[in-house]
């Protein structure tokens, strides 16, 4: 019992002695304005992260029709190199041919296969016209427009080939007659030396 009595002496002792201001450890005290402080940040962030995701949406369409008038660019200026190559071609076959045809170093027989010639080409150029006006003028096969850009540049091309082909033509002929009128002033000089 002596041990008993140290014991509860000493307790008193040591609940004299203790501060008044100690506490016990018990309920966790928060801090209410730290929690709403948060609660405000929360919220921000979200309001930032919508319009973040709100822009990039926005920037991912501006890309998009960047792309379609680019597209549309690509489409004016094949179109626009289509119109000028098929001038040069009636151009050429206007001028030259007529040039060569009248020429009297050509024969008549090559006449027919001169005027064939020239005038398949000149069919096929008003063909692609024909089909360039229906992809345009029409949702053709439900092309993008990258797609209809990629055919117009292709038939660009074509035009280019044409316009080369018509002016390789015209050289050939006119070696031709330009040989033929050589031959004719050697064959038909005067030899009286």
């Amino acid at each position: 019992m002596k041990n008993k009595i140290k014991i509860l002496i000493m307790a008193i002792a040591l609940a004299i002695l203790m501060p008044g201001r100690a506490t016990a450890q018990g309920m966790p005290v928060y801090d209410n304005t730290n929690f709403i402080s948060l609660a405000k940040s929360l919220i921000e962030s979200a309001k930032q992260t919508s319009q973040l995701l709100q822009t990039v949406e926005f920037l991912k369409q501006q890309k998009e029709n960047l792309e379609k008038v680019n597209n549309v660019v690509k489409q004016l200026k094949a179109v626009r190199e289509i119109a000028a190559n098929n001038e040069r071609l009636f151009d050429i076959v206007r001028d030259d041919l007529k040039e060569i045809l009248n020429s009297p170093y050509i024969k008549p027989e090559e006449v027919t296969r001169i005027s064939d010639s020239f005038n398949a080409i000149i069919e096929s150029s008003l063909e692609d016209l024909d089909f360039i006006e229906q992809i345009l003028s029409s949702d053709y096969l439900k092309m993008t427009d990258a797609e209809r850009a990629a055919i117009l540049k292709e038939k660009e091309l074509q035009s280019k080939e044409m316009v080369s082909e018509i002016r390789l033509k015209t050289k050939r002929y006119r070696d031709i007659i330009s040989f033929r009128e050589m031959q004719d002033k050697i064959n038909n000089r005067e030899t009286d030396y």
